[in-house]
């Protein structure tokens, strides 16, 4: 019979023989958290090893991601698909256990993470999903979902400012079923330089007290019996989350690396591997775990009979409550209800015959006010402009301990898109939040990580060019759209009218491989008139607005500035020059297309011009090296906006003589 400390010290022999074998990682925290983590996964967290994605299963977050092999060890010893060949290929080319959590790539592993205090926002947002599908769900006798979100926080997630916007937040929310566990070692990277202190000194106890939180300051990381009881506490508390703040000593077992930097981000040495199984009492060679610690730890039996549990009870639920548990596996299978394309193409045409001039974050709220009601898992939000992004339609209610379906996020940018990507790991609901461009360096990082996961998160950003006017140039996004269509797998769309707005949503929410980025006017755009076909290709990413036989030059153009582009062609139709007008509201869509579709929509041989209120340098893929792009390569100033159009010379008179000058 395995005891408690062989267990432990199975998580920490496998911890420092990967990072040993790999000559790279971060051994100390999978040491120090070793006794933490015995505890939580062999007695509270429930789990389906052999179903990684059963619904109702307590989410983990390992929010200091550098310490992996922590929950790779767990992975591997709790039975998930994670053989031992692939912990000693910790940190090597196509392993399934990287250098830091990846979701998507390795079974058990809720969400990428490595930029610190990114998970711990992500578990608060995915504790935001739970108690909202509890509470629609949810019914007397039938807790349908009901679990905890659990995260392992380090000094580093806590420096970082998102866990003061995540966790501020959280405590408002009163998201009792968050239970975050502190790992306070008191050493950072350059603590061999010098102590912590010098440059992190909070009382983080009183801090969290503040927020909203229940603390339990003072646990001894390295008691079992203090960290059970702990959780135990943490447990009982329903309504607000909790931080446990456990001691504990990084490298716990190395005789000479124990509570010094050292431990942190390198491997132990052989010599110092050696002194640690001594001092362990671990005589048992690198990779070797032997059964009865494997039969301790295995948890796929168990796991199995949670799964079986909840089955049953959603079989009685469905059979008391048919439509509900209907419209709830819809959900948690990610699909889109039945009547979804029927509706969402009467929408668009809808919005096609309308022909009006508004702004497209105007047009973005009539979407929503069409397509929320037939997508309730839609969770919306705003930071703290939900007046200015329109992010709120008729049927938004304040996300509380109630349910809800819309949350009030303040300034918190960065907090919001990360919270955001939680929600979308949790399943159950599509989250959408919004702020201006500007602020979209924010939430730079959790953008990234977005589409490095593939989660469906729906970015609003209103305010999208020098138009936004006199906030002025602190306001006024130049770089932002260029930036954004360089991030892998980030679907962004700057619509110029209310239909490519529509359809833009839509593909939006069709989305389910990666996030999309909405870029929307504050001012108002006319209506452009397009058949149904040109309606169908909106979707392509890029399509021809307007078409001329034999065209002399084409002109591409996205948002507000498609309007230039089209008074231009009539200017030059006039002098005897044919143009032809693309719009392209998404180029990542339109980069995606097969080459022939490309070619049709951008003949090969014709010159090109584009404009863009934007930085220029993105559009010379698009029209070569003998092509134009009217833009803007500077910081804009305080003025309405169309005094800023006309004093940077993006006018339909500059597309005329760049076209006239391209030709020449």
């Amino acid at each position: 019979m395995a005891n408690r400390s062989e267990l432990a010290n199975a998580i920490r022999a496998l911890a420092m023989d990967a990072v040993q074998k790999a000559n790279s990682g971060h051994p100390g925290m999978p040491m120090g958290m070793a006794d933490i983590a015995e505890v939580l996964w062999r007695k509270y967290l429930r789990h389906s090893p052999a179903n990684p994605s059963w619904f109702n299963r307590d989410r983990f977050v390992l929010s200091n991601g550098h310490g992996s092999m922590l929950l790779y060890a767990l992975l591997h010893l709790t039975g998930y698909d994670l053989p031992i060949d692939q912990i000693k290929a910790f940190r090597q080319l196509h392993s399934k256990t990287p250098g830091h959590p990846e979701y998507g790539l390795t079974p058990g592993v809720e969400t990428t993470t490595g930029p610190l205090g990114q998970g711990l926002a992500n578990a608060v947002g995915m504790a935001i999903a739970e108690q909202a599908l509890a509470a629609e769900f949810n019914r007397p006798d039938f807790k349908l979902v009901d679990h905890h979100t659990y995260a392992f926080v380090g000094d580093g997630c806590l420096m970082e400012g998102i866990s003061h916007e995540a966790c501020s937040l959280a405590g408002v929310l009163g998201l009792g079923k968050l239970i975050v566990m502190y790992d306070d070692n008191g050493i950072s990277i350059d603590s061999d330089k010098a102590h912590i202190s010098l440059w992190f000194s909070d009382e983080t106890h009183k801090r969290f007290e503040a927020y909203g939180w229940h603390v339990i300051d003072g646990v001894d990381g390295h008691d079992p019996g203090a960290v059970d009881r702990a959780i135990g506490e943490a447990r009982s508390i329903t309504e607000k989350p909790t931080l446990i703040c456990c001691k504990t000593k990084i490298g716990k077992g190395s005789p000479n690396k124990q509570d010094t930097g050292a431990a942190h981000g390198a491997a132990l040495g052989e010599d110092e591997v050696a002194a640690t199984r001594q001092a362990l009492g671990w005589s048992h060679p690198p990779f070797e775990i032997p059964e009865h610690i494997y039969a301790a730890w295995d948890a796929r039996g168990q796991g199995a009979e949670y799964e079986t549990e909840w089955t049953r009870l959603l079989e009685n639920y469905t059979a008391r409550f048919p439509t509900e548990a209907a419209e709830f596996q819809r959900r948690i299978k990610g699909e889109l209800p039945a009547e979804w394309v029927s509706e969402r193409d009467a929408v668009i045409t809808e919005v096609a015959d309308k022909a009006e001039k508004l702004a497209t974050r105007k047009a973005s709220q009539n979407a929503l006010e069409a397509f929320a009601p037939l997508m309730p898992e839609l969770i919306g939000g705003s930071a703290d402009l939900a007046g200015s992004n329109l992010t709120m339609w008729s049927g938004s209610k304040p996300v509380s301990e109630g349910g809800g379906n819309y949350v009030f996020y303040g300034v918190r940018e960065f907090g919001m898109a990360a919270m955001m990507n939680g929600m979308a790991l949790h399943g159950g609901c599509r989250p959408y939040g919004g702020t201006f461009l500007v602020f979209s360096d924010y939430c730079r990082n959790a953008l990234r990580v977005a589409a490095l996961m593939g989660v469906g998160s729906i970015f609003v950003f209103t305010h999208d060019s020098i138009g936004l006017g006199e906030d002025g140039p602190t306001h006024q996004p130049i770089e932002h759209a260029a930036s954004l269509r360089q991030i892998p797998n980030m679907d962004v769309w700057r619509p110029c009218d209310a239909v490519e707005t529509a359809i833009a949503w839509a593909m939006a929410v069709e989305r389910r491989n990666g996030p999309s980025s909405l870029l929307l006017t504050r001012q108002g755009v006319p209506h452009q008139q397009r058949s149904t076909s040109q309606i169908e290709q909106v979707q392509r990413g890029g399509y021809i607005l307007s078409d001329v036989d034999d065209p002399h030059v084409i002109i591409l153009a996205t948002g507000s500035e498609v309007a230039l582009a089209m008074s231009a062609q009539r200017t030059l139709a006039d002098a005897g020059t044919r143009a032809r007008v693309v719009s392209m509201p998404s180029t990542t869509v339109f980069d995606r297309q097969e080459q022939s579709y490309s070619d049709s929509v951008l003949t090969p041989g014709v010159p090109r011009v584009a404009v863009e209120a934007g930085v220029t340098d993105f559009w010379r893929k698009y029209i070569g090296l003998d092509g134009a792009v009217i833009g803007i390569d500077r910081f804009g100033e305080s003025a309405p906006g169309g005094a800023l159009y006309e004093h940077f010379g993006i006018t339909a008179d500059a597309v005329v003589a760049a076209v006239e000058k391209t030709l020449s």
